[in-house]
């Protein structure tokens, strides 16, 4: 939307290094028009106007093909949906997905976030949130689609893991695997009765020799119809409610004692989130992964990593909303005139654009000073935008609705489908109250910004 007043640029102290760097600035507005605040990098400018041609020559000639539009129009949810086998998706949806992400590849763009020297360009944090929040910003599309984390540049947070925690066994062994998208692994963390709160978990590993026997069950255990093998956090010594003690093991998905009890319905269906439960199920000890009693400093690195990056994009599904609800205001002119004109429709969406603008600034913030700190330097930011994001999408996602009237109610427009997609966030990406209770235990002294025991920041 032109007239915005643009930001000042990133402090030069906090811009990220490597090839990456050129993602540092500020984007006073990411429009359909793509009028950019000067002062970003041109680099930045090029990439992003370089992915927009991919995505019009190679993407959308894809998806507009046999008939594939069908699982992005009002028919989305039951072309992806796999009903007579327990709800997952649909083994077409994943094929499309899968050739979205090749073309991707070949181009150039779906490593964008990977170390160069496994093809990637080393994208920062700071310019995966710039990139995210604007493929996010285009609505639904194979380029892009926020129910299963695909993206044309890759969110492939397990490679990043297994480079900085895995042992040089497990990297040689992962590395291309992950790089190449051939297989990856699933994250059991939740439990049944220990949601957001991990480190009660009853799943225990003991120690046999050479090898772990490990028997609990986990839920929420999202990609495991796919994944090889499931990411496991046991406890393995201390007591409930330590930090300490977690461990986590690479786990084949295919072991003895490892059951898929049910994929758990939704509401945003297709489902692939599975309940488990591990009997006896041995491991060697080689397939402990970030070191014995350390598995929480796992978990927080995804999380950190995972979460700004879902923020992002959140960000970007609530300016979709956002831009679409202004647009159709300016041409519906009911009982003639604009609906634009009337402070009841002018002034709600005001409040969500002033929530875009703060919160992209908190984003873009706090990515640029994990950039330079670590992942561990700004946790109390990352709840924040944590769950500010999540909320401020259903709210603008339901005004969206609002705005449109009977024609946002029908399933002709994406809104729904963005509602629930993240009013599921705001309780699977770490429910709000818990959130909050973070932030507060920073400002309170409860909590101090630090890495996890064993984790040297890089």
């Amino acid at each position: 939307m032109a007239g915005w007043t643009a930001a000042p640029a990133a402090p030069a102290a906090l811009a990220p290094t490597g090839s990456g760097a050129d993602v540092v600035g500020t984007v006073a507005d990411m429009s359909a028009d793509h009028v950019w605040d000067p002062s970003l990098p041109q680099g930045l400018v090029e990439y992003l106007a370089e992915l927009d041609e991919f995505i019009e020559s190679t993407i959308k000639p894809l998806e507009q093909s046999n008939d594939n539009i069908r699982f992005f129009d009002h028919r989305r949810e039951d072309a992806r949906t796999d009903w007579d086998r327990g709800g997952l998706p649909n083994d077409e949806w994943e094929a499309l997905l899968h050739r979205a992400k090749r073309l991707a590849d070949e181009a150039g763009h779906y490593r964008y976030p990977f170390p160069a020297e496994y093809g990637g360009r080393d994208g920062t944090i700071f310019g995966m949130a710039v990139i995210r929040e604007h493929l996010a910003r285009k609505g639904l599309g194979l380029h892009n689609d926020l129910q299963n984390e695909h993206s044309i540049v890759g969110n492939n947070v397990g490679l990043l893991l297994m480079l900085k925690y895995g042992t040089p066994e497990q990297q040689a062994e992962w590395i291309d695997d992950l790089a190449e998208g051939r297989r990856g692994f699933a994250f059991g963390i939740t439990e049944p009765a220990h949601g957001s709160d991990a480190t009660h978990m009853e799943t225990a590993a003991v120690r046999d020799g050479d090898e772990w026997i490990i028997n609990g069950e986990k839920t929420w255990n999202t990609g495991i119809h796919k994944a090889s093998h499931d990411l496991i956090f046991a406890r393995t010594s201390g007591e409930a409610g330590d930090g300490d003690g977690i461990t986590c093991f690479l786990v084949p998905s295919d072991s003895p004692g490892f059951e898929v009890v049910e994929y758990l319905w939704t509401f945003n269906m297709p489902t692939d989130h599975a309940h488990i439960r591990l009997t006896d199920v041995r491991v060697p000890d080689a397939a402990i992964f970030g070191g014995e009693g350390r598995g929480l400093a796992v978990v927080q690195e995804f999380f950190n990593e995972n979460r700004i990056r879902q923020a992002a994009s959140s960000l970007g599904a609530a300016q979709f909303c956002v831009d679409e609800a202004v647009r159709y205001a300016q041409e519906r002119k009911p009982f003639g005139k604009p609906l634009a004109a009337n402070q009841g429709i002018q002034f709600p969406l005001v409040e969500l654009q002033t929530q875009c603008e703060m919160l992209r600034a908190l984003i873009r913030q706090t990515a640029a000073l994990m950039d330079r700190d670590g992942a561990f330097s700004q946790s109390d930011k990352v709840s924040m935008f944590n769950y500010w994001a999540n909320r401020l999408c259903c709210d603008a996602a339901d005004r969206a609705m609002q705005v449109f009237g009977g024609l946002g109610y029908s399933r002709h427009q994406p809104f729904e489908h963005i509602y629930r997609h993240h009013r599921r966030y705001r309780i699977t990406e770490g429910a709000e109250e818990i959130q909050m209770r973070r932030v507060a235990g920073y400002m309170f002294g409860f909590m101090k910004q630090r890495a996890p025991k064993g984790v040297r920041e890089s």
